[in-house]
């Protein structure tokens, strides 16, 4: 199968088999990033996490009795 980096439009083959591939044919809304700007974000976001003006913002998830 071939696959297009949404970030660098490089274009790679994937097996037809592998679960990724799957994951794309089946859900529409995924898309394919590459190894290296997989790689480049997860550096960069770690970068960003030691810094101290970084804020994450989550959502508090509350109990609901009536979901139990």
């Amino acid at each position: 199968m071939r696959v297009k980096c949404v970030l660098c439009d490089n274009i790679e083959n994937i097996d037809d088999d592998s679960p990724q591939a799957k994951k794309l044919r089946n859900r529409l809304n995924s898309t394919f990033m590459c190894q290296p700007c997989s790689e480049r974000i997860k550096q960069k976001t770690l970068e960003r996490l030691q810094n101290e003006d970084f804020k994450l913002y989550q959502s508090e998830e509350t109990e609901d009795p009536y979901l139990s």
